[in-house]
């Protein structure tokens, strides 16, 4: 089983031609809302990928929360352990291009009231047979002591290093597995500007210090990791992206399920690679992330 301990939004999306510059403004030309919140959509792309899901988090008592909470409903995901809090629902302000890239602004709302007492009531819910899932949209203590609680009960942990926050490298050290993009990874490795090479040696020092498993997930040019002493490279497809938003939460989600499921390594990541490609083919965070036979048939 899988619990999510994570963010639950709405995202209010609009479409460019091209994302405006600093102090630019720019024509829209579409407007839509969907489901979002990266723990929310790790949640339900694990739960798409067939296993079973706890989503830990809350929203608030607006008109939002309802509609936040719907996929993950519909697709039978355990929400007894979401809870409802005074005030709005956290929001996601989203601009896509016209080549698929985007730019978020989110506001934490209800998320921004998670703290120790819910990361103690997740953990304690939880087997030592289970994986916990996490992400930074929620307040840093609520993580750490989420990250601690999880090891002290030998539950695995699986952490999305997003968004950037100051304490991310940090809270990296305390995962088992960290996920985590090329800028982000930059931080964790205390070094910018990588070349894949740099890269590799980072990836490879970092491992021999704490022994976790390392991701880095490299957009169109798949993921690299290293686990167990060994660089394992996986590729996604060769698409034409309609809307990025989703794609890393859909890789992180059907990762944790698939190693979930006890799927070895090198194939959880192939899979996870080719959900978050597939994700790239629709627009929306929620609705983007595929269906387990959808990904099965592009294996």
């Amino acid at each position: 089983m899988i619990t999510v301990f994570g963010s639950i939004n709405m995202d209010l999306i609009a479409t460019t031609a091209r994302l405006p510059k600093p102090g630019e403004t720019v024509a829209g030309n579409g407007f839509a809302t969907a489901a979002g919140g990266k723990g929310a959509n790790q949640a339900l792309a694990a739960r798409r990928a067939g296993r079973t899901v706890r989503m830990a988090g809350a929203v608030g008592k607006d008109e939002f929360a309802a509609p936040a909470l719907a996929l993950l409903d519909d697709a039978g995901t355990d929400l007894a352990t979401v809870k409802r809090v005074e005030g709005p629902t956290g929001t996601a302000l989203i601009l896509v291009g016209g080549d698929g890239e985007n730019m978020i602004a989110v506001v934490p709302g209800a998320n921004g009231t998670i703290n120790a007492a819910d990361a103690d009531a997740a953990i304690a819910a939880m087997d030592a047979s289970d994986i916990l899932m996490l992400q930074l949209e929620v307040p840093a203590p609520a993580v750490e002591r989420a990250l601690e609680a999880a090891r002290k009960k030998g539950v695995r942990t699986v952490l999305n290093l997003a968004p950037l926050i100051a304490d991310a490298a940090r809270l990296g050290r305390l995962a088992d597995i960290v996920i985590a993009n090329e800028t982000e990874f930059e931080l964790l490795a205390g070094q910018e500007n990588m070349t894949a090479g740099d890269r590799e040696a980072a990836l490879q020092r970092l491992h021999g210090e704490t022994g976790q498993t390392l991701i880095v997930t490299l957009g169109a040019d798949g993921v690299i990791a290293i686990r167990d002493g060994q660089l394992v490279r996986a590729k996604g497809l060769k698409i034409e992206p309609v809307d990025t938003v989703g794609a890393g939460d859909t890789f992180c989600g059907y990762l944790a399920a698939s190693l979930d499921e006890g799927l070895d390594f090198e194939a959880a990541l192939r899979r996870a690679a080719v959900a978050g490609s597939l994700a790239c083919l629709k627009a929306g965070a929620q609705p983007s992330i595929p269906l387990s036979a959808e990904v099965a048939n592009k294996l």
